[in-house]
């Protein structure tokens, strides 16, 4: 994973505190005074004829902002050229090379860790930076989860390199088990955010780590520990699984073991484990599940309602047909987005790439603003070399409608049976389903294709859900929207959709009740 700087939010690691929050101090001071001094005046500065920094440019991006600071100096990558070249001498000589800066392990002694070992954090002071903020804010003024997702990958990989040190094997993400919003944090500038995780469990060579959001409503905590971090605060929550590799034999690696120290410690080490095992059982099986009787009518009623729905010219405002909500992207993997071993991107890259598409295709569908609710459970299935082609394809696969009374036909959808939806509206107000709205889930499947092969390989599908509240609609208006699927494979689908969306709630009734 790539140690991030750029978009001036502070990084930081346990030992380096001090000096990290004297730093966050600094920069709090340097964007109120900017705030102050562009208060009274024009902003417009006369353009001059000649400049070294693109980012001078009075329309200057911010992807050139961004790309400026990635740009800098990392200490833990080379430069594309010197990979390159690294490369080109490794392969002339018969060999493979998986990493440019991690060549050997250092160490194969294995030790107990604790996870307070692993213990790292990120601050985004979104409410005393104005700058910061607005590179995380999408076109509707609320968070844009995709920037998000590469912060939260980056952290994930900077604790699995803490828990194995002082060795250094070649760490990738394996998956990201779920990504779920606990909370609305709409109006991120009224927040300082703290991403903080740890690794919760770990097998011979694999490791889970869990990575939580909080948000502050006023100061950061002086000191930043897991235990001056308060559940109420979480507003997201996300686990990942990563391996390790030997860089030199290619094989994998053993890494520090993990020794929980208390009750807490220990339910979530087990309930990792849990979850690792089912990963094992679901992998093995990798076929469909096949469908129960109630799916198997389920199936038919959709059937019979979408070949009505063709024949009769019945027209449901909303609501379409799955192949008609297709969207397809194409992107050169450049090298300015590898990983921190230089020969393969960023995992976080590719995340907020899937995430920015699935967001068009439910806001093309829903014809409104989605709100981010959650990534299921998703494998990367091979690494994506810089210089390979990366195609995706995205399109709705499951809908579902959050009523406050379920017992009557709805009048909105297309079909013509009664469909209670999985997940119920919430009493919390500060739920994202706290009143009537769509659940829309969104599958992105990938895959990738080196410029030297004529074949593509599946790199992986991941599932999005959005929420769509029904106030987002004019008065007046049904204010819900629905997928059709028509073919066997696509009801086959929403089975699997409606099934992860039943996993989805039972999910978040497991979480801590957050309030902010």
């Amino acid at each position: 994973m790539i140690k991030k700087m750029s978009r001036g939010f502070i990084a930081h690691s346990v030992k380096t505190q001090a000096m990290g929050q004297m730093r966050g101090t600094m920069q709090r001071h340097i964007s109120l005074n900017r705030l102050n001094s562009t208060a009274s005046k024009n902003l417009h500065r006369p353009d001059s004829a000649g400049s070294s920094d693109a980012a001078e440019a009075a329309d200057a991006a911010a992807t050139v902002l961004a790309d400026k600071n990635d740009l800098q100096k990392l200490p833990n990558k080379a430069t594309w050229l010197q990979a390159l070249r690294e490369r080109e001498k490794q392969l002339a000589a018969g060999k493979v090379l998986d990493s440019y800066s991690y060549k050997t392990p250092v160490t194969t002694e294995v030790s107990d860790r604790s996870r307070s070992d692993s213990f790292s954090y990120l601050t985004l002071p979104f409410k005393d930076d104005k700058w910061l903020c607005d590179a995380y804010i999408n076109a509707n003024g609320r968070l844009r989860a995709g920037q998000l997702f590469q912060d939260l990958d980056a952290l994930a990989g900077r604790i699995g390199y803490r828990h194995c040190s002082p060795a250094e094997p070649v760490n990738v993400t394996a998956s990201v088990d779920r990504i779920y919003m606990v909370k609305k944090v709409d109006e991120i500038y009224k927040f300082n955010f703290v991403l903080a995780g740890y690794v919760t469990w770990t097998g011979k060579s694999s490791m889970e780590i869990c990575v939580k959001g909080y948000a502050f409503e006023g100061k950061l905590p002086s000191s930043i520990t897991e235990d001056t971090l308060p559940e109420e605060n979480v507003f997201l929550s996300a686990n990942f699984t990563f391996v390790a590799r030997n860089p030199s034999t290619h094989k994998s690696f053993t890494i520090n073991r993990l020794l929980p120290r208390n009750e807490k410690e220990w339910i979530d080490y087990k309930r990792a484990e849990s979850r690792n095992a089912k990963k094992k059982l679901a992998a093995k099986m990798q076929h469909h599940v096949q469908p129960s009787d109630e799916e198997n009518r389920l199936i038919y009623d959709m059937w019979r309602s979408s070949k009505n729905y063709e024949s009769k010219g019945i027209s449901v405002k909303h609501a379409s047909f799955v192949n008609d909500t297709r969207m397809n992207s194409t992107l050169f993997m450049q090298p300015q987005y590898r990983n921190r071993h230089s020969y393969m991107i960023f995992g976080g890259y590719l995340l907020r790439q899937s995430f920015e598409l699935a967001y068009c295709a439910g806001a093309a569908f829903a014809g409104a603003g989605p709100r981010f609710v959650s990534l299921d459970s998703t494998t990367f299935k091979a690494p994506v070399p810089v210089g390979s082609v990366l195609s995706m394809t995205a399109s709705i696969s499951y809908t579902e409608h959050l009523r406050k009374d379920e017992s009557k036909l709805d009048d909105s959808s297309p079909f013509d049976f009664i469909l209670p939806s999985t997940n119920k509206i919430s009493s919390n107000p500060d739920a994202f389903l706290s009143e009537p709205g769509t659940l829309v889930q969104v599958r992105v499947d990938t895959s990738i294709k080196p410029l030297d092969s004529t074949e593509a390989k599946e790199s992986g599908t991941f599932i999005y859900s959005f929420f769509v509240p029904k106030s987002s609609y004019p008065e007046g208006d049904a204010g819900f929207c629905s997928i059709i699927p028509q073919t066997y494979s696509e009801m086959m689908e929403y089975i699997e959709g409606r099934r992860r969306a039943q996993d989805t709630a039972i999910f978040s009734s497991t979480l801590p009740k957050a309030k902010l």
